[in-house]
């Protein structure tokens, strides 16, 4: 388990495709807040998992494909994705996206 509070600086960034990286924030077994970054342009490309995700878009602008179903979501949209459903996103402008998964992302903590 992380630390029960995580201040605005968060942990370290890490780099996962080209215009986007990912910060874990605080994380359970059980749960795991993260914020992602893009730069404008960037695509989050289409993957499943079978972790539930919830997202909240914490500034910029979205399009995000969920099962095939693309809406474009703005500061203060979210969205919800279902155990192994395939999604994605692009950035239509810089932005961020804040993720909660449950159970926690494992592979996020591994090098």
């Amino acid at each position: 388990m992380s630390d029960l509070f995580t201040g605005p600086e968060g942990t370290a960034w890490t780099d996962t495709e080209p215009g986007v990286r990912r910060q874990i924030l605080v994380h359970t077994d059980d749960l795991m807040m993260v914020r992602v970054d893009f730069r404008k342009g960037a695509v989050g490309k289409l993957h499943n998992h079978p972790h539930i995700q919830a997202s909240l878009v914490e500034r910029g602008v979205f399009d995000v494909t969920i099962d095939g179903r693309t809406v474009r979501l703005e500061k203060g949209g979210t969205f919800i994705v279902p155990t192994n459903l395939v999604h994605g996103v692009l950035a239509v402008e810089e932005g961020a996206l804040i993720d909660v998964f449950t159970p926690r992302r494992d592979d996020f903590l591994t090098p």
